[in-house]
């Protein structure tokens, strides 16, 4: 068997079992699902909760749906809390991979660069303040406000990063330093707000309380676009890999690294502003997922970002349900539980000889 013929056959065997174990995750993800909608204060028992789910998405095959209770606890409360997590897991994961892809440096998120303190800010503007960019829809006034400031903020990156050339360094650097601001007039709003109790909102919007809040509304509204921007980043997966190798390599090949750079961050920030918006801030799933992914399948991004999608989703549901369960009947933010699980991660990277991780 000649050479090219042996590297031909490791390739396809390599991309099966990376096809695998994408297919494993999401395997996985769906069992996650049926087990945490069956958790919790007052929950059914595991076969009704899939008795209520199957009787709601197939109508027609005859399933007892069960008593009324257990189908509002489970189909009006639980399930948009369940399926609100999965999308922002998932659209939290893409943009760490597409923004790690495209920078080329292993701690870029968009919590590094800025996009959740400018989305706190808006929020905390809207609670503790009661300003907001929209007023006579009350009920989305915070979701409006972290919207438009998180855009604003990649708005902002972008100016200052374009008069410096759009390189890597200069978003990072413009990104880091708007986050600092946006952190700091945060600060001063819950240091100046009237009541204490709009403090504490505020505090626990930024710990990603606003899953408990999840509707059927909020969830048609912030998947359409969730889905749209990591199907859009998927067009990029190779132009990211050619990135990788170096300015020079991407140009000799016709790739245009600062338009990339550009459409990704945009894609990005536009999927993470629509899950704060109505989520909260939820730190470390856009850091933590994309470096599990490296080590389960490698660096090509054609598979490493469905990878990565897929395991920030289960990340995040996990989580979401250990928040909910381990002071039943009281809930700790997600935010919490997922800094607890990302900062040992870090450390035992840090820590480790593993290097190959971190490039």
């Amino acid at each position: 068997m000649s050479t090219a013929t042996e590297l031909k056959s490791l390739y396809h065997k390599g991309k099966k079992r990376k096809i695998l174990v994408i297919l494993s995750l999401f395997l996985a993800l769906l069992i996650i699902i049926i087990i945490s909608v069956s958790l919790g204060a007052g929950s059914p028992r595991f076969n009704e909760a899939i008795q209520v789910i199957l009787s709601k998405l197939f109508p027609f095959l005859g399933f007892d749906p069960g008593p009324q209770i257990t189908q509002t606890i489970i189909f009006d409360i639980r399930l948009p809390r369940v399926v609100l997590a999965v999308i922002a897991g998932a659209g939290l994961a893409a943009s760490g991979v597409a923004m790690q892809g495209v920078l080329k440096n292993p701690l870029v998120s968009p919590y590094i660069l800025g996009i959740s303190s400018a989305a706190g800010f808006g929020a905390a503007l809207a609670i503790a303040l009661g300003i907001g960019v929209v007023t006579q829809y009350g009920d989305y006034i915070i979701v409006a406000n972290a919207f438009v400031f998180s855009i604003l903020v990649m708005l902002m990156v972008y100016g200052v990063a374009r008069l410096r050339g759009i390189t890597p360094e200069s978003v990072i650097l413009a990104g880091v330093a708007f986050g600092f601001l946006f952190s700091a007039m945060t600060a001063l709003i819950q240091f100046i707000a009237p009541e204490h109790a709009a403090v504490r909102v505020v505090f626990i919007w930024l710990l990603g309380g606003g899953l408990t809040t999840a509707t059927w509304e909020s969830i048609l509204i912030a998947l359409p676009i969730v889905l749209v921007a990591i199907a859009l980043t998927m067009r990029y997966s190779w132009d990211m890999n050619v990135m990788s190798l170096g300015e020079e390599v991407a140009m000799s090949i016709g790739v245009n690294s600062k338009q990339v750079i550009v459409i990704c961050m945009a894609l990005a920030t536009l999927a993470t502003a629509s899950i704060v918006s109505f989520t909260g801030a939820i730190g470390f799933i856009c850091l933590v997922s994309p470096h599990i992914a490296r080590m389960m399948i490698g660096s090509d991004h054609r598979f490493l970002l469905p990878c990565s999608t897929v395991l920030g989703a289960c990340l995040l549901l996990c989580s979401d349900t250990l928040a909910r369960l381990v002071l039943m009947p009281s809930e700790v933010p997600v935010g919490i539980v997922t800094a607890l699980i990302g900062v040992p991660f870090f450390l035992y990277l840090l820590l480790s000889k593993r290097r190959q991780f971190w490039h």
